[in-house]
Order: C-alpha cells, then sequence, then structure tokens
C-alpha cells in the first residue's frame, strides 16, 4: 500500500526511536535483533530486553580501543553485559565522561561470532541519530507488535546513500555582507534541514566564490574562542560582499556531524588532556564525521558546476571534485587565531591535514 512507509521512511522512524529511548528491530533474514541507545533507554525497558535472553553491548571499534576491548568485528566490539550489570553500567562503558576516574571497567567477555551486520548497521544508525554510538540488544525469538521493524538491508543502504535534497523555499535577505537569498533545502531521508545563503547574483557560466559552512552554535552563534568557526563564517561572507558574488552553505553538520550534545562531551574530554581527535575516538567516533556529498547535491540543485572553493581542508576539494564539482581554485580563510584555539588549530594542520 502506498500509505505504508518505505524502508527508507521506516529508517528515519527508527532513527527518532532510538533518540526517544524506544527500542527497534533490525532482522537479517531469520534473525532479529531487538536493539536500543544505551543512552536513552529507561531502566524499565532494559529490564523487559533482559527478559528476553542474554543482552549484548554493542561500541564503536574507536570507543572499544579506548577500553581495551577486543572488536573482533572490526568496527565494533560486542560485549556481553554481566548478569549483574544495570544500565549506569552500560552508560559508564558507553560514555568516555569519567574514563580517568574510573579507569578499570571491564574486563570484558567479547564476541567474535557471526551475525556482526547488524550491529554495525544499529552503531551507524546511533551516529545518524546523534547519538553516543553505542547500542544494547538482545535477540528476539518471540514476536513483539508495535516496535518499528527494519531489514538489515535497508539500513546499511541508508548509511552508504547521499541523501537527495529538495529546495522547500527561497526569499531575498538583505545582509551586512550585502543583498541575496535564503534558499532552505530538505532531505528526503528526514534528516536535518541545510541552507544556501546566496549573496548577489553569482554567475553560473563562471566558477562560483563558494564556501561550505559546517553549523557551529558554539563558535557561529556564541563566539567562542575555542574554535575559528565564528570568524570563518564571517570571514567568508564578507569577502563575497566585497566580490559581489558567492554561495554561502551552511550545513547541519555540528561538531563535524557527531551533534551538539557530543560535542559539548568532546569539549569536557578536551578540559580533560584530550586534543580533538583523541576526544572523538574516546567518544567512538571517527576524526571526522561530515557527509560533504550533501553540499555538493545542493550546488548541483543550484546549478553550480564550478567553485572557487573558500577553505583549508584538501577533504572538502576532495570530496567536491568526487561528485562531480569542478574546484578550480582554493580560496584560503585563514582567520580567527586566538591563543585559546592555538592548540586546536594546531592539531587540525597535523592530524586533519588542514593548510594553516
Amino acid at each position: 500500500m502506498i500509505l505504508l512507509p518505505t524502508p527508507a521512511e521506516l529508517v528515519a522512524r527508527a532513527r527518532a526511536d532510538l533518540r526517544l529511548g524506544l527500542p527497534v528491530v533490525i532482522s537479517d533474514g531469520p534473525s532479529r535483533i531487538v536493539l536500543a541507545s544505551v543512552e536513552t533507554v529507561s531502566s524499565a525497558r532494559l529490564t523487559e530486553m533482559r527478559g528476553l535472553g542474554e543482552l549484548i553491548l554493542c561500541l564503536s571499534g574507536r570507543r572499544a580501543q579506548t577500553l581495551k576491548a577486543r572488536a573482533y568485528d572490526g568496527d565494533v566490539a560486542r560485549i556481553v553485559v554481566p548478569s549483574e550489570a544495570d544500565l549506569a553500567w552500560m552508560q559508564a562503558v558507553a560514555d568516555p565522561a569519567d574514563d580517568l576516574r574510573t579507569p578499570m571497567k571491564g574486563p570484558f567477555k567479547t564476541l567474535r561470532t557471526e551475525g556482526a551486520a547488524v550491529w554495525q548497521a544499529a552503531v551507524g544508525l546511533a551516529k545518524t541519530a546523534h547519538l553516543l554510538p553505542a547500542v544494547v540488544g538482545v535477540d528476539l525469538n518471540t514476536p513483539l507488535d508495535g516496535l518499528t521493524v527494519l531489514t538489515l538491508s535497508s539500513v546499511q543502504q541508508a548509511l552508504v546513500e547521499a541523501s537527495t535534497l529538495g529546495q522547500v523555499v527561497g526569499a531575498k535577505l538583505p545582509m551586512n555582507a550585502g543583498r541575496g537569498r535564503l534558499e532552505i533545502f530538505r532531505p528526503t531521508d528526514g534528516g536535518e534541514e541545510h541552507y544556501a545563503v546566496q549573496i548577489g547574483l553569482p554567475d553560473r557560466a563562471a566558477p562560483v566564490l563558494v564556501r561550505l559552512h559546517s553549523a557551529c552554535f558554539t563558535g557561529d552563534v556564541l563566539g567562542s574562542l575555542k574554535c575559528d568557526c565564528g570568524p570563518q563564517l564571517r570571514g567568508a561572507l564578507g569577502q563575497m560582499g566585497s566580490e559581489g558574488a558567492g554561495v554561502l552553505l551552511y550545513l547541519n553538520q555540528e561538531g563535524r556531524g557527531i551533534g551538539l550534545a557530543n560535542k559539548m562531551r568532546a569539549y569536557d574530554l578536551q578540559d580533560q588532556g584530550f586534543d580533538t581527535v583523541e576526544a572523538n575516538h574516546r567518544l567512538g567516533f571517527e576524526d571526522d564525521e561530515r557527509d560533504f556529498r550533501l553540499g555538493a547535491g545542493i550546488l548541483r540543485e543550484m546549478g553550480i558546476t564550478s567553485v572557487r572553493l573558500m577553505t583549508n581542508n584538501p577533504a572538502k576539494i576532495a570530496m567536491m571534485q568526487a561528485q562531480g564539482i569542478e574546484v578550480v581554485e582554493r580560496v584560503p580563510l585563514q582567520v580567527g587565531q586566538t591563543p585559546e584555539n592555538a592548540n586546536y588549530l594546531a592539531v587540525k594542520a597535523a592530524k586533519s591535514g588542514h593548510l594553516l
């Protein structure tokens, strides 16, 4: 029936369920596993899940590496939850906030059996929901009505495919940088909307001055001195204004794609002495979880195929070119250096290859 949700829509629903603390079911043929986010599941629901069988806590490989837990499945580790362990124990294993205060959390019994693909998909789903990359689950041997049920293939496809974006609305907007338009783009996978700020009337027949700017609430709005995001945002708009034309894409990929809550967790870890990359790894994330294919998709929707890209990040150039956007020039954007963000910028250069 056309009224029923598509597999992609079920994946979007599952993300919302996980954020609410609701379990979801992922099936792979006859095998079905009911899973919940360690961050949001309640003790009551966890107790019900425990009644179904042996609980398994699944962490990303990065988090497992921090805990010295064997990740036999490569990018995830499946840990057997001890019978006496409660939700607080699982959350302490998943969340590195108190690692330095309570470093001894093992020993862990990790699985090395087949069937890891469902768990890998579940951790990926938690990441895209901007939750800690940790899920708890149990094999489901009896019917359990009312939960969102996904197939493994639908989750895997959703995690690797770039979402299609469509323009919702646009309107004229006078700005300090000049007169322009603000265009809103909405992804079809139910994700967050992204914005295109157009200054002047860029000529599509020539390379357009473009900036892909990832949302940074702390830097863009609050003026945080821990990063250079706010000055980069204003510097890019200012240069576009000076040249009379340009497009700034404001992509809602806070904290290099891990979300604001996890970004604040990373900040807390940085206060404990870890750098930006180390903090991400301890949380269970990669160095950078952003998907710049979103930016390429918006540019194509706007009829822009050739750009002068304002960036210090070679990865953005490579991604744009891989997506068919010609980068004819890299325009440096070296602004906002402060004593407070000196180490942050040094790590960007040393570990992420930024040209600073």
